[in-house]
């Protein structure tokens, strides 16, 4: 009896169904554009480049969201800021020196895959395919995808 207590109290895993959700969304929606914003400060990311790593949201729902107004972000975007987040994660713990780690998406790679050029212009061009490129080689440096 006491196990399935237990077993109640622990929280579930999202169905992939759930991730759509609308009030699933809402409630992660906040919290997830602050670590995002947290996250291009830490990268010194311009607005325009934001904006990419985001899906080109318009001027005046960025300016939203950077004003702490987000409401419920689409599906799209708390995925590709999920994207950002393992990056970051990545590069953290690939890099020990936060700075190198928080640079790296803007130096020049010699990695085949990006041809010389910064991960964010791959994040940024390719769309969400760029994002999980990055992710992928990241991750499969690293050792894993968590």
């Amino acid at each position: 009896m006491r196990s399935q207590v237990a077993l109640k109290s622990e929280p579930q895993p999202l169905e992939v169904d759930q991730r759509h959700s609308p009030q699933v969304r809402k409630q992660m929606s906040a919290a997830a554009m602050r670590t995002f914003l947290n996250i291009a400060t830490s990268w010194e990311l311009s607005v325009k480049e934001q904006q990419g790593l985001l899906g080109w949201p318009p001027d005046s729902t960025f300016y939203k969201y950077k004003a702490g107004q987000v409401g419920t972000l689409p599906f799209d975007s708390l995925i590709r800021i999920s994207l950002v987040l393992g990056i970051y994660k990545a590069l953290h713990i690939l890099y020990p020196e936060p700075d190198l780690a928080n640079r790296w998406v803007k130096l020049p790679n010699s990695n085949e895959l990006f041809g010389g050029r910064p991960a964010l212009a791959m994040m940024i061009d390719a769309g969400m395919d760029g994002l999980y490129q990055v992710r992928r080689l990241l991750d499969g440096r690293r050792g894993g995808w968590n």
